[in-house]
């Protein structure tokens, strides 16, 4: 209503004629007196730079359930954030709702006490008889209500040390040019003083609500129609960004609620027939339709709008910040529509596709594999070309250290190793997926199997790693799973090369959208947010990576490993060649790889030996800078710095050093210190090696071999979707089998539960039969 009314403002001159209402003339979304700023932000992400911020709140985020006073909770959390905001140096305004529910319950208590008063004196005694409340007319409301509401926003803001103002409006602010002026001049004074201004409509002197009016009404401004008024002032006061709070996360495709009705991230001018509104909220009389039309109007002149839920307990406390900072939140208005699908689609694509694939006969996706390491030597120059480009950006930026450019760097050499890799995936995709593991006959007609399925949708995020996309893209294949790839943007060339070369080879059996590369300027913890599309989170990079995604994730299980301390201990029995050859592997070959060996324990007995010297000798020769543990430093005059914490993961020619009595202590201190990764022994002694080999709990422990080997290449998987130092599904170096489950097929003949009990007693048969033994009229399996 309010907002048809404010399009009736002209910039023209007011005739005597221009001093009423007159029917709405033009269509809603055009802004009047041509006064954008400037435009809205493309991008969630650009949402951070906003300056001047409109915060409205509508009746549904203010009011109690039983609309009778307010959510004090809620406002509590809002005010904090929008104070937090402010003492950040936005331009912080809101738009509230709430003086008639206030005023209601200030009125309602006022009345019985009169009535229970006077009710009391009329009978004589204290009992009282049912008592009936009058119906309470809003103007009334909100005029008892609006000094409580204020004093309300006054108190808690004052929590903050931070000063507010009262602002009220009706129509005439808006319709006339200099009250318009006015306002405006009043709004931007408040905020120069860094004062958060509360504006409300004044609804103690604007005329009733007249039945079924909304945004199509002229003559109303509503307590619950403040979409409009906040769209006019966010407007008015070139604010950058419009944050609208409702009872829902935001617009729908269809009425929230519906089986089919999916959230829109992003709306775009013209979708508007592409939805179905639902029904109002409880108190709101605007409802959703209101609420797209105000914010249209309001993009249209150059302030972002999102509208998202206010109410929900576990998002309240931070909405209005999550928004600002750019994160997923509600429903984001933008007037530039990417040419691409979302990642939501995208998703939804690789998934369906996925299914697809897992369809399959082996022999149809291992030719996929074999065709993809075919592209990857045929097409080595377009590749290394784009490669090219990829490390000329990195270089000029000089911004990633020197392990990170020869991550991104390819090579004729490399993508001849990255063939071969995925043949050998292709070799083993013939066996995967549908692969019978357990084979029972629990009775007469009654066989169970367990056979291998594929986990379903992959979330892989890897950093300045382009030989990654192929290698887990063919591992995906083989075990038919979908999957969504997430790269860094340093290798943006590169990667968008090598998917087009994945999706040109799934094309050869119709499943080119199984592999999706995620090129939006979706952010990772938007991504881990997508808990009902996708059911694995792999990260491929540094243990702060894993961490961000591990915290990240909502409901989504993630395979990573938190870090790489690896541990080499040098047992007294060990061989002197085997050492020296064994540590500058472990720590020099490649010191960012998560399997390099960050400290090196010395059993006590090779202090001051030759070999201890040779040792020492060795790493000086290969720069390694030596960080002394405290038993060690003990055991030196002059020592090497004191390692600052026995759990660093250096990455780089660093290590620490310490020394221990004995094999079982260097247990003992893995255990304490080490993140469960990739552990050795070097020795001679067999008993030693076995006790070191079963006592100690890590993903990977080795005997007299780098720790480098622990690699899915190196162990003859092919390739490698990542470590996984975690307790369950896959340890190690996961492969295949580690992106495969399992599920059960039952076949009977008419068979119920109910054949199988009497008195409690179970009469299965349960015989176990051999994995290779086809049953009688089965299936393929594959």
């Amino acid at each position: 209503m309010l907002l048809q009314r404010l399009s009736l403002c002209s910039r023209l001159p007011l005739g005597p004629q221009s001093q009423v209402w007159q029917p709405l003339s033009r269509p809603l979304t055009q802004v009047p007196f041509g006064r954008a700023h400037g435009s809205s932000c493309a991008h969630r992400g650009e949402l951070r730079h906003a300056k001047r911020i409109v915060v409205k709140l509508g009746s549904a985020v203010v009011t109690r359930g039983d609309e009778c006073g307010l959510a004090l909770g809620r406002l509590a959390s809002i005010v904090e954030q929008v104070a937090m905001l402010q003492n950040q140096g936005k331009e912080m305004m809101i738009v509230t709702s709430g003086a008639v529910a206030f005023g209601k319950q200030r009125l309602r208590h006022e009345i019985l006490l009169s009535q229970s008063v006077r009710q009391a004196l009329h009978s004589g005694h204290n009992q009282l008889k049912d008592m009936s409340l009058p119906v309470l007319e809003a103007r009334a409301c909100a005029a008892a209500g609006q000094s409580g509401l204020m004093a309300l926003y006054e108190a808690m803001f004052t929590q903050y040390s931070t000063c507010t103002a009262q602002v009220l409006v009706t129509n005439l602010d808006f319709h006339d040019d200099q009250k318009r002026q006015n306002l405006n001049s009043t709004l931007q004074e408040l905020l120069r003083m860094n004062i958060v201004p509360i504006i409300n409509t004044n609804d103690a002197v604007v005329p009733p609500p007249e039945p079924n009016s909304d945004l199509q009404g002229v003559n109303v401004i509503s307590i619950k129609d403040n979409d409009s008024l906040a769209a006019r002032l966010a407007v008015e006061m070139k604010a950058d960004l419009l944050i609208a709070l409702s009872d829902v996360e935001g617009l729908y495709n269809s009425p929230p609620g519906t089986d089919d009705a999916k959230l829109i991230d992003i709306f775009y001018p013209g979708d508007q027939q592409s939805i179905t509104y639902g029904t109002k909220s409880r108190v709101g009389l605007g409802g959703m339709e209101a609420k797209v039309k105000a914010a249209l109007w309001a993009l249209q002149g150059g302030t972002s709008v999102v509208i998202a839920n206010g109410t929900d307990p576990k998002v309240t406390g931070h909405v209005i910040t999550d928004i600002v900072e750019g994160k997923k939140v509600g429903t984001f208005f933008s007037e530039v529509k990417p040419a691409g699908p979302t990642v939501e689609q995208q998703t939804e694509m690789a998934r369906d596709s996925g299914r697809n694939l897992a369809s399959l006969h082996p022999d149809q996706r291992s030719e996929i594999i074999c065709h993809l390491a075919e592209l990857l030597t045929e097409r080595k120059d377009e590749i290394l070309a784009a490669n090219k480009m990829d490390m000329d950006l990195a270089v000029s930026a000089g911004q990633l250290p020197a392990a990170m450019l020869k991550r991104l760097s390819l090579s004729a050499a490399k993508l001849n190793s990255l063939a071969i890799g995925l043949r050998q995936i292709a070799v083993a995709a013939q066996d995967s997926v549908g692969r019978v593991l357990r084979r029972t006959r629990v009775a007469h007609n009654l066989e169970l199997e367990q056979i291998t399925v594929p986990i379903g949708v992959l979330l892989v995020i890897f950093e300045a790693r382009p030989d990654c996309l192929p290698q887990v893209s063919a591992l995906a294949i083989a075990s038919g799973n979908a999957l969504l790839l997430k790269g860094g943007k340093e290798a943006t060339n590169t990667n968008r090369v090598l998917h087009q070369l994945t999706q040109e080879a799934l094309s050869m059996h119709g499943v080119r959208e199984a592999v999706q590369l995620v090129s939006t300027r979706e952010e990772v913890e938007d991504l881990c947010r997508l808990d009902k599309m996708i059911d694995l989170i792999i990260p491929r990079g540094s243990s702060q990576l894993v961490r961000n995604i591990q915290r990240a994730a909502k409901g989504i299980p993630v395979l990573g490993h938190s870090e790489g301390i690896c541990h080499v201990y040098v047992d007294t029995d060990a061989s002197v060649d085997k050492v020296i050859k064994i540590v500058r592997d472990s720590k020099c070959d490649y010191p960012a790889a998560c399997n390099a060996m960050e400290t090196l324990l010395i059993h006590r007995d090779i202090l001051r030996t030759p070999l201890f010297d040779q040792i020492i000798d060795m790493l000086r020769t290969e720069r390694v800078k030596i960080h002394a543990g405290p038993r060690f430093a003990s055991y030196l005059t002059f020592s090497p710095s004191e390692a600052q914490s026995l759990r660093t993961e250096y990455s780089d020619l660093e290590c620490c050093m310490e020394v221990v009595d004995s094999m079982q202590e260097a247990v003992d201190h893995i255990h304490k210190y080490g993140s469960s990764h990739t552990d050795v022994i070097v020795t001679e002694n067999e008993d030693t090696a076995e006790q070191f080999l079963q006592q100690l709990d890590s993903a990977c422990v080795f005997w007299n071999a780098s720790s480098r080997f622990a690699d899915g290449y190196r162990f003859g998987l092919g390739a490698e979707v990542g470590i996984s130092t975690a307790r369950i599904h896959a340890r190690g170096p996961v492969g295949l089998e580690g992106l495969l489950t399992t599920k059960w097929v039952l076949r009977g003949d008419g068979h119920t539960a109910a054949d199988f009990s009497e008195h409690g007693t179970m009469k299965y048969l349960h015989e176990n039969l051999p994995v290779t033994q086809p049953l009688a009229g089965q299936r393929d399996s594959n």
